[in-house]
């Protein structure tokens, strides 16, 4: 028995590689399949199973490419609707893989179609768990993400999943493996840990969820504090529920090399989004005018997702090389309409006389040193309200970097006011003054180091919200 966990970072996303007698299993795939063909020829081995745990909101699955590359069958759990060629599995149904039993599990409540594939090893013995958003590492997966064609709330779902977990999950041996889709920092739970594998036992023992003494207060546990969703969850949902275009094919578009000349023909066109994915220290040196800042060396994918438009033609700045990692993680969201990319980068741009923008870095203790003397000075905190409410800059606005796609989020603020716009540790708000500058605001400037630099100067007086906190 060989089991392997291939984590993706950027999302926070376990998918899994199981091989038994030259037999293997996916779980979970992303859009991109090669590694898991590599990982299967690497070992002599050959994709049997591609299993699904639910249709995914926070990636596009590599369910369909998987399975037309490979010939293995697709196979979700009861409860699944779609009209794509998959088996849909009955519960308690059990599939051989090598000397292995793989039996599903339908765990509703996530979603209705939510299930789990519990692994037995070649003693029929219960080895490992795959729960995907059913049990995480310290959390349950929300009960508010089911497709909006149902008519449950989030209530409802909260209280079958309650069900699903004392009856399919509690009961299993302290000492079998717990295997999630996700890990911290996914936007699938409200508070999960930072490994990303468990047991049985140790989430019995410490898992929040599970040490509710009945469903209403198991309900109240799972469903207060949920923040709202990325705006991209229900549209990636639909497309793993309805299909999608092979990701060779998005390659094929968007690894187009444009001229400076094709593009400049291009920025003034509604329809086109100028992408510059370089690191912030590139881009706040200089990019071309409009253009939108998320830097691959963030949660890219995520806030790709969360503030870029799907209805719009995506024009890629990158830095030289990173062309196509661009491109899949955009595709790991659900991105697949791309005009190419500027050849040369923005070096290029640049040599031929292009108009260019820039961002102003300023240190925290420049920051300490202008509020004293600028009655102009507005310090706009772009990390999220709790977040916030921890520990700000007194008299500080918050406005979060998801609500900055609406122009009206910036309506309380005066056009001869100057912005020193920060987060956490200077990502997000380098994409906020892009999105800002986007909008006509230029007086702005970006904060080095965010709050955790800030923090640290005793000259800025800073304060909480103890109302939100509570």
């Amino acid at each position: 028995m060989y089991i392997e966990q291939l984590y993706t970072g950027c999302l926070s996303e376990a998918a899994y590689y199981i091989e038994s007698e030259g037999e293997a299993a996916i779980v979970d795939p992303m859009r991109d399949i090669e590694g898991y063909i590599a990982l299967a020829k690497q070992r002599n081995a050959t994709i049997k199973y591609i299993f699904e745990t639910h249709f995914h909101a926070d990636f596009v699955s590599g369910h369909l490419d998987l399975s037309k590359a490979t010939g293995a069958p697709v196979i979700y759990g009861p409860n699944t609707k779609t009209a794509l060629p998959v088996h849909i599995a009955k519960d308690g149904e059990i599939f051989s893989l090598g000397k292995l039993q793989i039996e599903v599990l339908h765990t509703p409540g996530h979603t209705l179609e939510s299930s789990c594939y519990l692994l037995r090893d070649e003693n029929n013995k219960d080895h490992a768990i795959f729960t995907g958003d059913t049990l995480f590492v310290g959390d349950v997966g929300r009960p508010d993400l089911a497709q909006k064609d149902e008519s449950l709330t989030a209530d409802d779902l909260a209280g079958i999943m309650y069900d699903s977990l004392q009856q399919k999950i509690m009961p299993l041996s302290d000492e079998v493996i717990v295997y999630p889709a996700h890990g911290a920092g996914s936007s699938c739970g409200k508070n999960i840990g930072p490994q990303t594998s468990s047991t049985i036992g140790n989430e019995k023992q410490n898992n929040y969820a599970l040490q509710a003494v009945n469903k209403e207060e198991f309900i109240k546990a799972v469903t207060e504090g949920l923040s709202a969703p990325p705006q991209y969850f229900p549209i990636n949902a639909k497309i793993n529920k309805e299909g999608y275009e092979s990701i060779d094919a998005v390659l094929e578009k968007a690894l187009k090399p444009l001229s400076v000349q094709e593009v400049k023909n291009l920025v003034n066109n509604d329809e086109i989004i100028l992408l510059d994915t370089r690191p912030a220290a590139q881009f706040t040196a200089g990019f071309i005018p409009n253009s939108i800042f998320i830097g691959l060396d963030g949660r890219f994918a995520e806030w790709a997702g969360s503030i870029l438009p799907f209805d719009k033609t995506l024009l890629l700045i990158t830095e030289q090389g990173k062309e196509k990692e661009s491109v899949v993680r955009l595709a790991r969201v659900g991105f697949s309409r791309f005009a190419g990319y500027i050849d040369g980068g923005f070096d290029a741009w640049k040599a031929t006389g292009g108009d260019i923008d820039m961002v102003i870095n300023v240190e925290a203790d420049e920051l300490a040193m202008d509020i004293p003397f600028d009655e102009k000075l507005v310090v706009i905190d772009v990390r999220r309200e709790t977040e916030f409410a921890d520990g700000h800059v007194k008299d500080a606005v918050n406005i979060s970097l998801d609500s900055l796609t609406d122009p009206g989020s910036m309506a309380n603020i005066e056009d001869d006011q100057n912005l020193y716009l920060h987060c956490a540790s200077g990502f997000r708000s380098v994409i906020a003054a892009s999105l800002l500058k986007r909008q006509g605001i230029h007086n702005l400037y970006n904060v080095l180091g965010g709050w955790n630099k800030i923090k640290l100067e005793e000259k800025i007086e800073t304060e909480k919200e103890k109302s939100i906190l509570n």
